[in-house]
């Protein structure tokens, strides 16, 4: 089975098992071809990140976040969220890709060559592909930002004009870039003729990376992070990434009974935003780059340390939340096969559309990830060279008796941990299948890019009781549409332990689904 925010993208996935590839092959091929379907959330100028249980049994993770600049601006007063300035980070998305793409060929007996997997991409992007209401409704969102955002004006427009949904869209420039990285190899993007190209591109639109900085990128191959949650173990990835704060969170509901907790019930949402609010204290504490500030995972996973945690909760009180809202945009690739092969894995240009700006004529919009960073001196996310920011992408998997149980991953920055934490107690502690836990009412702790308050904004079919009885408890409640995209783009495969039979589905806030056979 294999799933993703995009029914084609999926599609691409499902051809590749049924020809004898195994999941990481077909992840491979989503992850490529969502580049190009899903511009506004996905694209090779971002980052990449993956989880891979292999048949052997061995589980590593793939982090792949470019890096600051060697020679980072100097003497500014803030880190700029769009435009030239802010493409601040070199792209981590296609060596991601190439290192899954080695591991797949010298360990697991990949069938499929790195050209063929980038093929469907390529066609997508030359042939086109119809406009999603996803792509859609963020171009026409961002139409008054063309300022700042020049690449939608001149890149994701048809005649002028926002593409409406169902008109083909094409994009030979990316194509054409896709067809080098098929004949040359991953590392052409950072070492190659197309890496010349792209750091001339760069150069031209004002952004301080370098040829040399693309060289350095590199992705980190590592062992997950681990928490026990009921009779199975949670996995993530290493910080930078917020993976650490998702299994805190779930650490902490795990001193929990749910079984003497309704779902959907007031004490559910409290209990559940609770325990957030005391992991994204930690989270923004102590969650940097290890290479350059120490972040001490065994003492903020440790037993102790939730218990802590889960003794500050108060049933029938709010803890006051002075926390700053960060966005992003981001999707979910889930794939696992036959032979025991299983992918979680999440790609990113952090806020919609990224940085705005199209590197020279490659037809590569560049990400703005480091807008993670921080300024002042001292703060652990301190911009400095060569230095990975924070990143909100965790994709991840539970296991059961050491075997995949659920692969899963959303889209949503801060959103991301409060997402899984009400999908992974709906399908763990109260045993839903997958769409019917992607369909429960979901909430959104912070700010948002259309409410500025630190309100907790709750899909509305929770119901006015629930908003009452959490109100009283000291939430300001904001209510959210049923199935609002603010809620995450999330997806979920369950592959049962002991029979092999598989269930899956992609959020019906977005474009995707779950295919298999």
């Amino acid at each position: 089975m294999v799933t993703s925010p995009h029914a084609l993208a999926t599609r691409v996935g499902l051809d590749v098992l049924r020809s004898n590839g195994n999941a990481i092959e077909a992840a491979i091929a989503i992850g490529a071809s969502i580049n190009v379907t899903y511009p506004h959330f996905s694209g090779f100028g971002g980052d990449a990140f993956m989880i891979i249980r292999d048949r052997n049994g061995k589980v590593r993770t793939l982090s792949g976040i470019g890096q600051a600049p060697m020679e980072p601006p100097r003497h500014i007063d803030s880190i700029p969220v769009r435009g030239p300035a802010s493409m601040l980070t070199t792209a981590g998305n296609v060596d991601t890709l190439g290192n899954a793409f080695e591991i797949s060929r010298s360990e697991l007996g990949g069938k499929w060559s790195w050209s063929e997997l980038l093929t469907p991409a390529i066609k997508l992007a030359r042939e086109g592909f119809p406009v999603t209401a996803s792509q859609r409704f963020w171009t026409d969102f961002r139409l008054n930002e063309t300022a700042s955002l020049p690449a939608i004006a001149g890149n994701f427009m048809i005649d002028g004009r926002v593409p409406e949904v169902g008109q083909l869209f094409r994009q030979p420039r990316l194509a054409a870039t896709i067809e080098s990285l098929a004949v040359n190899g991953h590392r052409d993007f950072y070492e190659g003729a197309l890496a010349a190209r792209i750091a001339k591109g760069l150069k031209a639109a004002g952004s301080p990376l370098t040829a040399a900085d693309l060289a350095k990128t590199r992705t980190r191959i590592e062992d997950p992070l681990r928490v026990a949650y009921r009779d199975g173990f949670l996995i993530s990835l290493q910080p930078p990434t917020q993976g650490v704060t998702t299994l805190q969170i779930m650490g902490v509901l795990n001193r929990f009974d749910f079984g003497k907790i309704a779902e959907g019930s007031a004490d559910y949402y409290h209990v559940l935003v609770e325990a957030i609010k005391q992991a994204f204290i930690d989270r923004d504490r102590y969650v940097a780059d290890p290479e350059f500030s120490g972040v001490n995972i065994a003492r903020m996973l440790s037993k102790v340390k939730l218990d802590q945690l889960a003794k500050r909760i108060q049933m029938q009180k709010a803890l006051a939340w002075p926390n700053i809202f960060k966005t992003a945009d981001t999707v979910f690739i889930g794939a696992t096969d036959a032979e025991g092969n299983s992918v979680a894995m999440l790609q990113t240009v952090y806020f919609d559309w990224g940085s705005g700006v199209m590197v020279g004529d490659t037809g590569l919009l560049w990400h703005n990830r480091g807008a993670a960073f921080n300024v002042r001196p001292g703060h652990p996310n301190q911009l400095q060279p060569g230095k990975r920011p924070f990143h909100t992408l965790n994709p991840g998997m539970y296991l059961r008796s050491d075997k995949p149980h659920i692969l899963y991953g959303t889209q949503g920055a801060d959103g991301q941990p409060q997402t899984l934490a009400a999908i992974l107690t709906r399908l763990i502690d109260y045993r839903m299948d997958p769409l019917s836990a992607l369909l429960q009412p979901r909430f959104l702790l912070g700010r948002t890019f259309s409410d500025s308050r630190d309100s907790l904004k709750l899909e509305i079919d929770a119901g006015a009781p629930v908003f009452k009885e959490l109100a009283s408890r000291g939430h300001e409640m904001s209510p959210l549409d049923v199935q609002s995209p603010l809620a995450g783009h999330a997806g979920v495969i369950v592959i049962d332990p002991v029979s092999g039979a598989i269930s899956g589905a992609h959020d019906p806030r977005s474009d995707g689904k779950a295919m298999g056979f």
